[in-house]
């Protein structure tokens, strides 16, 4: 399998390797255990979601499309959802036991979000200003369907990784 380069904006998944633990030193003291540092860096981690949202209150100039491609107890199933609002910290909230939001190779902002039946994967465009009515709900039902392509979402929405990569400096 490739591995494919991506910018990771914010992960409910906390590895407490990857921290660094004696900042809790003067806050724990004597009495610190594991499952204290960890409730603390999923607290901490929790709080930057906070800051990432505030990073990417960056208005777009039309609505965003959610296309989820949804894990279930009964299987796989496509679906949409037109976020609120015209934000890209609009797309920053989601129902999963975990989640992950990134851009990736293609500049594509994504997520990956686990749950008990599943995993759900999302992909954020926003629709072109040129895109008809007609043509918008032409692609909301080949989702809903399952049946679109890659050159249909295309068509009528762009992606949304470059005003990401702008905030954050990535180049992509």
């Amino acid at each position: 399998m490739r591995k494919t380069k991506q910018h990771v904006i914010w992960s409910s998944i906390v590895d407490t390797d990857e921290w660094d633990l004696s900042a809790f030193d003067d806050y724990f003291g004597d009495e610190r255990d594991d499952f204290d540092v960890y409730q603390k860096c999923v607290e901490l981690n929790d709080e930057y979601l906070d800051d990432e949202r505030m990073n990417l209150a960056v208005e777009l100039d039309e609505p965003i499309l959610a296309i989820a491609d949804l894990g279930l107890w009964d299987g796989r199933h496509m679906a949409y959802k037109i976020i609120k609002g015209n934000k890209i910290s609009d797309c920053l909230y989601e129902n999963n036991d975990y989640i992950e939001w990134y851009v990736d190779e293609l500049g594509d902002f994504r997520a990956r979000g686990s749950h008990h039946d599943g995993t759900n994967y999302y992909l954020y465009r926003e629709f072109k200003p040129e895109a008809s009515e007609a043509q918008r709900e032409n692609l909301l039902d080949k989702i809903y369907r399952g049946i679109a392509t890659r050159r249909d979402i295309t068509r009528v929405t762009r992606r949304i990784g470059d005003r990401i990569a702008d905030v954050y400096g990535w180049k992509i």
